[in-house]
């Protein structure tokens, strides 16, 4: 089974989604995603709300080269995969 999320189901993420769907995103599997955040490591932003973290997908979206509002690549996070 592939984890990972198609190119349509990450244009119709809403506006914030959770750090679990982020990480499926990036590649990265659960723990480590908490881990990241946790050490303020994690590639995209990470807004801490109570108790929760919530990613903005457009910085999601930015971060994997995918400019929000098309389908062209527009840049990379990869060397902040690669960091961490």
């Amino acid at each position: 089974m592939n984890d990972t999320l198609t190119l349509d189901e990450l244009r119709a993420l809403p506006a914030t989604i959770d750090l679990p769907t982020a990480a499926r995103a990036l590649g990265l599997g659960r723990t480590k995603a908490y881990e990241l955040a946790k050490r303020g490591q994690f590639p995209c932003r990470v807004l801490r709300i109570g108790g929760t973290y919530r990613i903005p997908t457009a910085e999601l979206l930015h971060c994997l080269g995918m400019d929000p509002g098309s389908s062209s690549r527009s840049g990379s996070c990869d060397h902040l995969l690669h960091e961490a």
